[in-house]
């Protein structure tokens, strides 16, 4: 015998992860200062089943430098930062993880 399912309900249980106002200013805000430094050029918004990620890229056609994910309910914490594979820092508030890019930060190429 066969089963039905309704992907209606499947649907509905998946929570839509998005950045609300609030973090979308404090990302683009970040993301126009390292403009004007001639650090970053292009950015990209992904939302993925269960998160939603916030890619910098230094050239439009490369791999991103560093990505912002947020991940609601995670064990990490609710935002991750990624350079590349690496996870560079997580918390619980956007704030804690953005604190990464205060310091200096150097691209080791190898």
């Amino acid at each position: 015998m066969t089963n039905l399912y309704r992907l209606a309900d499947q649907r509905a249980r998946r929570r839509i992860v998005s950045f609300d106002r609030r973090e979308l200013s404090r990302l683009l805000g970040l993301y126009s200062m390292r403009v004007a430094s001639g650090e970053w050029r292009d950015y990209a918004i992904d939302f993925r089943p269960g998160m939603a990620i916030f890619s910098i890229f230094r050239h439009t056609s490369e791999q991103p430098l560093f990505a912002i994910a947020k991940v609601p309910n995670g064990a990490q914490g609710g935002y991750v930062v990624y350079n590349g594979p690496r996870k560079l820092a997580h918390g619980d508030s956007l704030e804690d993880v953005l604190a990464v890019f205060d310091r200096k930060l150097r691209l080791l190429l190898g």
